[in-house]
């Protein structure tokens, strides 16, 4: 596999930097670094018509809540964008340039929940806030200006774990969703994650990062064969709203996201799988270091605009990808 010239650079200035991974510092310092490196990465800061900081009712307590609204009046197209971090770092302040940028392109109106992290609170803790944010925006839906009939989910890593867990609990308990995002996400917690560098490289994201998380995250390791913990070990993934999922070339979690959308197609899901060679785990939150996150963030801007009926913009507008883009599958 050939490593991408732009991480080869990021890696070779994480190790000239002597930068720790974030499994080797004490939680607050890796919470602090997450956050630092996300913002370091993210590029310029785009203006959003409205931003505003909600707080709704919660299933231990209220949750904080980002709304994202751009220019337009009357309900809007909705995503509920959940942040990474291995559901034990981030907060909503993590994805802020994610969301901006999602909101423009589509254009739709984002809202991003600050659910509960692990240790302190593990499994299932994040997935039920998140699905209560969920229920409480189609509850609201005339209050935040939401059309209900086109609300989706999404996120990266952690985040895209949570969107397709959400997806299975939203099935059931509702609300509908019209579509779901999952970027690079955690869908198979019972096994041992493939490193395709073959190294655990300390400057990239790797299998020790991911036996991290996942030991904040699912302290009873039984819980790993839960479907809301993998969403790859439900028994039935019909009927769940169309999916586009992301997935990169040296991410331990590539395998696992692409057999995901595999069992989403069969089915009977209509799913786009997005693969990027010679990409890390990480890659979509910091399109300022690297070109396919401004292409996969445009590209996701089209497959939401896709979603929600809206007009097709002209090729390049919104950074999707190009002849020289990823590997993609349409099923």
């Amino acid at each position: 596999m050939a490593v991408h010239p732009e991480v080869a650079a990021y890696r070779a200035a994480r190790a000239a930097a002597g930068t720790p991974p974030l499994y080797a510092q004490t939680l607050g310092e890796a919470r602090a670094a997450d956050l630092a490196a996300i913002r370091a990465g993210t590029g310029a800061v785009e203006p959003v018509t409205e931003v505003r900081d909600e707080r709704i009712p919660g299933p231990a307590g209220d949750l904080p809540l980002r709304v994202y609204r751009p220019a337009g009046s009357g309900p809007l197209p909705t995503l509920l964008y959940l942040f990474g971090g291995g559901w034990t770092l981030g907060s909503i302040d993590t994805a802020d340039g994610i969301c901006r940028r999602l909101a423009n392109a589509v254009p739709c109106q984002v809202i991003t929940v600050g659910y509960r992290l692990a240790p302190e609170h593990p499994f299932p803790a994040a997935v039920r806030d998140c699905h209560a944010a969920a229920s409480w925006i189609a509850r609201h839906a005339d209050e935040l200006g939401v059309d209900p009939a086109r609300l989706a989910v999404g996120g990266d890593s952690a985040g895209g774990n949570l969107a397709a867990a959400v997806t299975l609990l939203c099935r059931t308990d509702g609300p509908p969703l019209t579509a779901q995002l999952l970027v690079y996400p955690n869908t198979d917690q019972s096994g041992a994650p493939n490193d395709p560098t073959g190294d655990d490289d300390p400057t990239l994201f790797n299998r020790r990062s991911v036996a991290w998380y996942r030991a904040h995250y699912l302290p009873d390791p039984a819980h790993a064969r839960d479907p809301l913990a993998s969403p790859l070990l439900a028994d039935d993934l019909s009927g769940l709203p169309p999916a586009l999922v992301v997935t990169a070339e040296l991410d331990p979690l590539c395998a696992e996201g692409q057999r995901y959308a595999e069992r989403l197609r069969e089915a009977g899901v209509p799913t786009r799988l997005e693969h990027y060679p010679g990409m890390i785990h990480g890659f979509f939150a910091m399109p300022g270091l690297f070109t396919d996150g401004r292409r996969a963030q445009g590209s996701a801007a089209a497959f939401l605009r896709e979603r929600f009926g809206l007009p097709v913009r002209p090729a390049g507008s919104d950074g999707a990808a190009a002849a020289t883009g990823p590997a993609v599958g349409d099923g």
